[in-house]
């Protein structure tokens, strides 16, 4: 089986240190909020219309998405150094998360609210919502 390393801008190398515990295939899996770019190609044309397309600025966001996403895979793979798979998506990040997470063994993540003491706070909204619909058994690391 699979585990899903989820590998969010702050605190993945906690996940991938934590993944390194397991011997099972291993996913890498980063996701691109979409409403960044969205919001760009939205304003753009809002402004100068649609007749302009070949300098819509979320264009630009979207590549500059995908750069950061291959970037910090790579990083993490580099940090695992196991074999595995890497894979970058874009949408609603709790949602994409939770369908990788469909038919994974595991999936590791990362507490991302307020750590300072235990607690529901200690998960930001889109790690709760993964945590209450992941349909795999979920390990949650605290960072460090």
């Amino acid at each position: 089986m699979t585990v899903v390393v989820w590998i969010a801008d702050d605190t993945w190398q906690d996940c991938v240190d934590a993944a390194r515990a397991h011997s099972d295939d291993f996913l890498l899996l980063h996701v691109s909020d979409h409403d960044v770019p969205g919001a760009a190609h939205g304003a753009f044309a809002g402004l100068f219309g649609r007749g302009h397309s070949s300098r819509d600025p979320g264009t630009r966001v979207d590549d500059l998405a995908a750069g950061h996403a291959a970037q910090l895979l790579d990083a993490a793979a580099e940090r695992l150094g196991l074999p595995c798979a890497k894979e970058a998506r874009i949408g609603r990040v709790e949602h994409e998360v939770v369908a990788a997470a469909r038919e994974a063994s595991l999936l590791i993540l990362c507490r991302d609210g307020d750590v300072s003491h235990a607690g529901p706070r200690s998960l930001g909204p889109a790690t709760r919502f993964v945590v209450d619909h992941a349909l795999c058994p979920v390990l949650l690391v605290w960072p460090s």
